[in-house]
């Protein structure tokens, strides 16, 4: 499918999957499939099929979150370019999902996903201009600051948490739920923790680009490896709670911002690894307050190293963003 894994640059950024696609819809597909750092809309189309999969309320509030980020960036003018890329779209699909999760389906519900997604892409914008001199991508920060306030406006007040009990060595789990839990980290990504739509959305990395599947695939493993011999709860593991973030920051190490190299590929294995403790870690702390740490792992571990990478640079190693 060489349409398919053609390669577009937005604004420096590559894309794999942006090659022809069809006009209807297209950019609310991308807006969907960015949320794994692909452009290609079959991706995304995939992604909705998996959110329906998971249940009509996630499907539907994906959805309008997307098309209400996407629609609130065209009328703020941003540019036109990065919209039909998705670049506004994927912020307000997480937004819309964590949402209707978080209050249940309902108009009142739906009013605050499409005022959520639309100071999403305001944010957008301005953490864009923000770190664009640093040479550090939005990914979701603009998400994870509005569903992190709302959480902790709606929540009932701070959450006393106790000690959470550690399973003394290597935590162990069947063949079963090992299988289930190397799916479950993918399908977190949207919320979603059954074996079945997981593997859905990884058919759409497949489609997009073999190399972001096997990152995915890749940092699956190492997270559920790095969540076991930790002693993190199984049931949490088996879920993908631990994994979904190292999933996105070895696809955005691994197959997005840097060259693709046998030392990249390391490097984005260990930022994988270092996401499961800070996850872990940010669960008490975000427990605290009502909330969750939704995709802040992800982001922060990602911006540190992409920042710590022109320190690591040696001869015949590029840092450069993948072309």
């Amino acid at each position: 499918m060489p349409a398919v894994e053609q390669a577009v640059r937005i604004r420096g950024r590559v894309f794999p999957g942006g090659g022809a696609v069809p006009r209807a819809g297209a950019a609310h597909l991308r807006g969907i499939a960015q949320v794994v750092l692909v452009g290609s809309p079959w991706s995304g189309l995939l992604f909705a099929v998996a959110l329906f999969v998971g249940g009509w309320r996630l499907g539907v509030f994906g959805l309008l979150g997307t098309a209400a980020s996407t629609a609130a960036a065209v009328l703020l003018g941003a540019d036109r370019k990065g919209v039909a890329q998705g670049l506004q779209g994927y912020c307000g699909c997480l937004t819309g999902l964590a949402l209707v999760l978080r209050l249940g389906a309902s108009w009142r519900t739906a009013v605050l996903v499409v005022l959520a997604a639309a100071v999403c892409a305001v944010l957008s914008g301005a953490a864009a201009r923000l770190l664009t001199p640093l040479g550090l991508p939005v990914l979701t920060a603009p998400y994870c600051l509005v569903v992190s306030a709302l959480t902790v406006a709606l929540s009932k007040g701070p959450v006393t948490v106790g000690a959470t009990a550690r399973v003394p060595g290597f935590t162990e789990l069947t063949a079963a739920d090992a299988g289930r839990a190397l799916c479950a980290n993918i399908g977190q990504i949207f919320f979603l923790d059954t074996w079945y739509a997981g593997l859905i959305v990884l058919a759409g990395l497949l489609v997009a680009s073999r190399t972001v599947a096997l990152a995915a695939v890749g940092a699956s493993a190492v997270a559920l490896v790095t969540a076991c011999a930790a002693g993190l709860p199984a049931a949490s593991i088996t879920d993908g709670l631990y994994g979904y973030n190292a999933v996105l920051c070895a696809v955005a190490l691994g197959a997005v911002f840097l060259a693709p190299t046998s030392w990249t590929v390391g490097y984005a294995a260990l930022a994988a690894v270092a996401t499961v403790p800070f996850a872990a870690a940010w669960e008490v702390f975000a427990q605290s307050f009502g909330t969750t740490p939704f995709t802040w792992p992800f982001t922060v571990t990602t911006w540190l190293f992409l920042a710590a990478g022109p320190v690591l640079d040696r001869p015949g190693i590029s840092f450069e963003k993948a072309t």
